[in-house]
């Protein structure tokens, strides 16, 4: 188990085995996520999905915190710049969520995952050890094509609002995590930094849903249930709770470099959801991911 408390101290300027275990995993489930979402929103409201979800996570984060005696709400300074992180994070699910309606799961993805270069461009401002050398900028712009070149058939067929979605809520991510280093928010506990984000979005993504008017009453099937559940439990909860702390212990710039991976996963399981053929154009663009990832993060 990742203890969530280690020390500022320990903070390491290259990602070891344990960072690209945990970088994989998130990566491979994001991309599911995504064409999970897609499939219950023919169910379920976007938004209302997308604060039902945040409701759950919220509560097993409080829960955990109880479990593990991390304090939340303590006086240190963070509240402001807290608020500010949870407003930037509910408008980056709001315009996901309701992306998704507008446009298939992959396409809205490869916008949505643009999130690194906001992260490469801004973090090197505040923080001077995190900027990145030409063959760094190689490697960004190498995994970035690859993602355009897995999923450039589907460029030219439409679904603009979900393309300006989808490039909306990479920027609002990429800011996040900014955020998050600019306010040196890293300092706090994993589990706070993630409970600033869940609880303000929740309220948030909740009033959204009433003003939109999406109906709360309707019957869940088994599928959306357990869509819901998984949303709420693997990816709000865990697999958030990893990427905090690893922000907390490793260059941002280098590990917003390996969400590159998560679009061609999406892909990929959209194939296999919609029973499709793996391309020969998903493996280069797998290779090509590959290479700039080595070169993000090259000594």
């Amino acid at each position: 188990m990742i203890d969530m408390n280690l020390p500022e101290k320990i903070r390491k300027d290259q990602l070891d085995g344990l960072a690209v275990g945990i970088l994989l995993v998130c990566c491979m489930f994001w991309g599911f996520q995504q064409v999970l979402v897609k499939a219950t929103v023919a169910e379920l409201p976007p938004v209302f999905q997308s604060a039902v979800r945040g409701v759950g996570a919220t509560l097993l984060l409080w829960l955990w915190c109880q479990w593990r005696g991390v304090r939340l709400f303590e006086r240190d300074g963070s509240l402001w710049a807290g608020l500010l992180v949870g407003g930037l994070f509910a408008a980056e699910f709001a315009f996901i969520y309701i992306g998704l309606q507008h446009t298939a799961a992959s396409r809205l993805t490869v916008f949505l995952y643009t999130s690194p270069f906001w992260v490469a461009a801004l973090v090197p401002l505040f923080i001077r050890t995190e900027r990145l050398r030409p063959v760094q900028w190689l490697g960004m712009a190498c995994a970035f094509a690859a993602v355009v070149f897995a999923l450039r058939e589907g460029f030219g067929g439409g679904g603009a609002t979900g393309d300006l979605m989808g490039l909306a809520a990479g920027a609002l991510w990429g800011l996040t995590t900014v955020a998050i280093r600019a306010a040196n928010l890293t300092r706090l506990a994993a589990e706070k930094l993630l409970f600033y984000q869940l609880a303000v979005s929740t309220v948030v993504l909740v009033l959204l849903s009433h003003l939109l008017g999406e109906p709360w009453g309707r019957t869940w099937s088994d599928f959306a249930m357990g869509s819901v559940a998984l949303q709420t439990v693997v990816g709000a909860f865990a697999s958030y709770l990893a990427w905090m702390w690893m922000l907390g212990h490793y260059p941002a710039t280098k590990i917003s470099a390996f969400v590159f991976l998560t679009p061609l996963f999406a892909l990929l399981f959209g194939m296999l959801w919609l029973g499709e053929t793996v391309t020969l154009t998903l493996l280069l663009s797998l290779a090509l991911v590959a290479v700039g990832i080595v070169l993000v993060n090259k000594r």
